[in-house]
């Protein structure tokens, strides 16, 4: 096998690419090494470089010591506790049920499902803003206005479209076996849960990828329908820069906002290989 020889184009690419990585990667490695620097070695002028001296002192700050305003000085740790509570069951529960509208729609077909899919598609265009008013109106109707379960439905609810990637997932499936299941009697659900479900991994991780790191970083939802006192951490990292008197702790903040971003850096760690699969076994079905 040849190899490819390196032309003066194939360096300028790669040239090109290494410097568009570093540019990126630049205020990643300045939050990184301002999170474990004292505040004179910062203010001393040490930006970019090593700390003088390691300490994880704004870590700790950030995590339980803090002022953020509404909650007092207790850290970011109530906001990621809010935020777990809204995340985990959010994320979970609209990737299966977006999993069974793209089910419905694909393979179940009825009058007006093509409609249904015309909407779907189009919800993916609307702005979040549009959705604010109304639907903190309908939740203080409701008497759900001061609880993070309405957080919880709203991120369900909001998760329709979804529905369109597993619905190019399920285009391929071969209607053969949904056809001889009808046959021994099950049913639409009984179908979905035992049959295409356990087929759809590579989907549903590319789903739940997603869905997880955008109910992670939303803020708009989390700013105007949670709880004043049960605030997220998207919320409470604005707190955090926009409550401080005197000199600002630049190294704590660069540790907060690296607390806030570790979860979807997990995810992707933990399951990035799985949501390459899925996506292009999702090009490929689609």
């Amino acid at each position: 096998m040849n190899k490819p020889r390196l032309t003066v184009s194939r360096v300028c690419i790669y040239a090109f690419l290494v410097l568009s990585a570093l540019f990126f990667a630049l205020p990643t490695w300045f939050a990184f090494m301002a999170s474990f620097k004292t505040l004179p070695d910062l203010q001393s002028g040490n930006l970019f470089g090593l700390p003088n001296g390691w300490t994880i002192a704004p870590w700790k700050r950030a995590w339980q010591e803090v002022c953020t305003g509404i909650q007092g000085c207790t850290g970011m740790m109530p906001y990621f506790r809010n935020s777990l509570i809204v995340v985990i069951p959010s994320t979970l529960i609209s990737t299966v049920w977006a999993g069974f509208n793209g089910y419905v729609i694909s393979k179940w077909k009825f009058r007006g499902s093509e409609f249904v899919f015309f909407l779907l598609l189009f919800g993916l265009f609307l702005p979040t803003v549009m959705f604010l008013f109304p639907l903190s109106l309908i939740l203080h109707r409701l008497g759900m206005s001061s609880s993070l379960l309405s957080l919880v439905l709203v991120h369900i609810i909001y998760s329709l479209p979804l529905a369109l990637y597993f619905r190019n997932y399920f285009s391929s499936f071969p209607g053969e076996l949904i056809k001889a299941a009808r046959i021994d009697g099950a049913g639409l659900f009984t179908i979905f849960w035992r049959i295409l479900l356990p087929s759809t991994k590579p989907i549903f991780v590319v789903v739940l990828i997603m869905q997880f790191t955008s109910i992670w970083n939303e803020f708009l939802f989390a700013l105007i329908l949670a709880p004043y006192d049960q605030q997220l951490v998207t919320v409470g990292l604005t707190n955090l820069t926009g409550s401080q008197i005197g000199t600002p702790e630049t190294n704590v903040y660069m540790a907060a906002a690296l607390m806030v971003a570790l979860p979807t850096v997990l995810i992707y760690v933990v399951a990035g290989k799985y949501f390459v699969r899925g996506l292009t076994a999702g090009a490929v079905k689609g």
